[in-house]
């Protein structure tokens, strides 16, 4: 699989290492305007740094466009005279839309969108896609790549959005929850290390609990809970305090944010 990465900033970068660390390339181009910052990558084999797009899209199959929306727009215009009935486009783009890229490059492109999030670099990236209708023909090229990075979910296009709050956005809300956790752990006696190590696990093992067993949330919590004791107490505690409730606002704040970013 010939793959570029056109842009390999955060994102870029963290799809790349997931991309080298599973194998799953032949030859991989990361694209970046300062080079330089990619100089370690080229220590891999077959794995290729330049700032020319063009070069990149030109010697592989599968073009990843992870650049900044308000880039987007002038990159696809760089390379859309070298797309061919080969290229496979997969855009990682927040709220660039399926139409602004046909609008582009034409509706005769196999066009995917996607939306990692950053566990892709380790593996466990929640990844979901949508394509155009020529599209619909190399969509499983997309799974199988995301699907070694992690799981992905096939959705439609004006679920993204929503899908990129939850997916993406949802690891910044996650590692507040862990750190909460890790403050409350050094608060209760334990060292800072000891603290965040107690914190990843067990936050680790909850969803390995419930991804093994499809079971839902409640039921694993019932599991824990008994009468009287500290778990519920602290349950309580913390539905009083409006848990649930915060963090449900702030997943709509952020649906209401993404798509005042999109309407401008």
């Amino acid at each position: 699989m010939k793959v570029a990465i056109i842009g390999a900033g955060n994102l870029g970068l963290a799809i790349a290492n997931g991309l080298i660390r599973s194998n799953a390339i032949t030859q991989l181009y990361l694209t970046k305007r300062e080079v330089k910052a990619l100089t370690s990558y080229t220590e891999y084999e077959n794995v290729y740094a330049t700032a020319d797009n063009v070069l990149a899209t030109n010697k592989s199959d599968i073009v990843i466009i992870a650049v900044q929306p308000r880039q987007t727009a002038d990159i696809l215009e760089e390379i859309r005279s070298v797309l061919t009935d080969k290229h496979v486009l997969i855009s990682v783009v927040t709220g660039f839309s399926i139409a602004k890229i046909e609008s582009i490059v034409g509706e005769n492109t196999f066009v995917i969108r996607s939306m990692p999030n950053t566990a892709i670099e380790v593996g466990e990236s929640m990844t979901c896609l949508c394509s155009n209708q020529l599209g619909k023909q190399r969509i499983a090229i997309a799974e199988a790549i995301f699907n070694r990075l992690g799981t992905s979910l096939i959705i439609p296009e004006n679920q993204m959005q929503a899908a990129t709050v939850i997916c993406a956005s949802g690891i910044a809300f996650w590692m507040r929850l862990i750190r909460a956790t890790t403050q409350g752990a050094i608060q209760l006696g334990f060292e800072a290390d000891e603290a965040h190590q107690l914190a990843m696990q067990t936050s680790f093992g909850a969803a390995k609990l419930l991804i093994d067993s499809g079971k839902h949330p409640e039921e694993e919590i019932d599991r824990v809970t008994t009468p009287r004791g500290c778990t519920i107490s602290g349950l309580n505690e913390m539905e009083h305090q409006g848990l649930s409730s915060s963090l449900i606002k702030g997943i709509v704040t952020s649906f209401d944010k993404i798509n005042d970013i999109k309407n401008t």
